[in-house]
Parts: C-alpha cells; structure tokens; sequence
C-alpha cells in the first residue's frame, strides 16, 4: 500500500479502532494461545505452539499493513469536492449499455469498499474506469470477463 490513500474521516475512524484493537486484544489473545500451547510439553513436537506462533506473526503482518495504510492517509470531505466529474466520494448511477440496466455505486477507498453497500474502490477496474468521467459519458470498463461499457447518467456526492 504505497502512495497516497484518500478516505473518509468515518473510515479513517474504523480502521483506527481495529488496530487499536489488534495491537492490544490481538496481541494479548496471541500470547495466551502460545503460553498455553508451551505449557503442553515439548515444543520442537508441539502442532499447536507452531499453529499460534504463525497466527502471532500473521497477526503482527496485518498490523503493520494497517499502520502503513494509516501512514499515507489523507482524509477529505465531501465538501471539498465538486460533483461535475467522477472522483472519490462521488455516487455515479450508470447504465450497462449491453444490459440496459441502471446501478449505482459510490467510489471510495480500499479500505472502505465494500460491495453489499454499493461502495466500490476506486481501486477497482470499474472505479478506474469512471474516474474523472462526466454525465453522458460511456466508461469503458475491462474486466476478466471482457469490455463493460457505462452511459454516465448521474453524479452526486450524497
């Protein structure tokens, strides 16, 4: 995760809390698991002293991905944006000119994305396909499955 990361202040707020919780829940959970597992004998033998000193060092990766992630923050607001071209935080309704259907996403972060919610990264190949378009545009969007193309019908920043 190098460059600079745009995000809200709520998600800046939520990955925050769970490294709060990480470094301190995590880590405790962690020791308990690999005290109790060298309690039960021999170590160079013992399957569940192995199994919780890899689940501390994975522990310990995620946490120093999300201190990275943190490192290069950069929060904004709504309000410093404008809604005549796609950027981050635009909600962009759109028509699948193949399908003839409307859907509408909102292009956030990575961290933030989260599909059940209609929020995608703007990350993703169809955020990058929208970046920067404006209403009546057609985004062409590639995808593993082949070419997708967008007929732009709205931006807003709600």
């Amino acid at each position: 995760m190098s460059g600079i990361s745009y995000m809200t202040q709520g998600g800046y707020d939520k990955l925050r809390s769970e490294l709060d919780i990480l470094k301190t829940k995590g880590r405790d959970d962690a020791a308990k698991a690999i005290a109790e597992a060298r309690e039960k004998g021999d170590l160079s033998e013992n399957a569940e002293y192995d199994a919780a000193k890899n689940a501390q060092g994975m522990l310990e990766l995620k946490i120093n991905d999300m201190e990275k992630a943190l490192a290069n923050v950069r929060i904004i607001s709504e309000d410093q944006l404008d809604n005549s071209t796609v950027t981050i935080l635009s909600s962009v309704t759109m028509k699948n000119i193949k399908t003839n259907k409307n859907v509408t996403y909102k292009l956030v972060s990575e961290t933030e994305a989260d599909l059940k919610t209609q929020r995608i990264s703007v990350n993703s190949p169809i955020g990058q396909g929208l970046l920067g378009k404006v209403v009546g545009d057609i985004a062409v969007v590639h995808t593993p499955a082949g070419e997708i193309k967008f007929e732009i019908l709205d931006i807003s920043l709600d």
